[in-house]
């Protein structure tokens, strides 16, 4: 009489993982870097002649439910990421995507003209545009 049944052997696995991911969803402190391994939103600057360019994929985000602000040389990007109101959370049986609130903060390579700045969302990517101050 057999003791084992060989089966899909990584059964016990996903299912280790899937209740690991129910777990981590419960606990009422973030725990950063778990899953993803990186901040959100991903953003990039660039350098060019007139202006830095700040991109930040958003997606799914609505200008309404940003906050930006630029002071001191640092640029602060805040949001939330709500969850699918048709999906309550025991349905889920695998979550990679952040939620809730998120703020990130960026610290910018030179001094930029505050009051000129221009912001623009299109198709989920936010584009920062942030003038050059004159050099002293």
């Amino acid at each position: 009489m057999p003791v084992f049944r060989w089966g899909n052997a990584f059964d016990a696995i996903r299912d280790l993982e899937r209740e690991m991911d129910r777990w981590l969803r419960s606990v009422n402190f973030t725990m950063e870097g778990v899953r993803a391994g990186r901040a959100y939103p991903a953003v990039n600057i660039y350098e060019l002649d007139e202006e830095f360019l700040l991109t930040a994929e958003l997606p799914g985000a609505k200008a309404e439910d940003l906050e930006l602000s630029v002071s001191g040389g640092v640029v602060t990007l805040r949001g939330s990421r709500r969850n699918d109101p048709d999906v309550s959370d025991e349905r889920f049986r695998r979550s990679e995507r952040p939620r809730g609130v998120w703020e990130r903060t960026l610290t910018l390579p030179a001094r930029v003209r505050e009051e000129d700045l221009r912001a623009e969302l299109n198709d989920g990517v936010l584009k920062l545009h942030l003038p050059k101050a004159p050099s002293l």
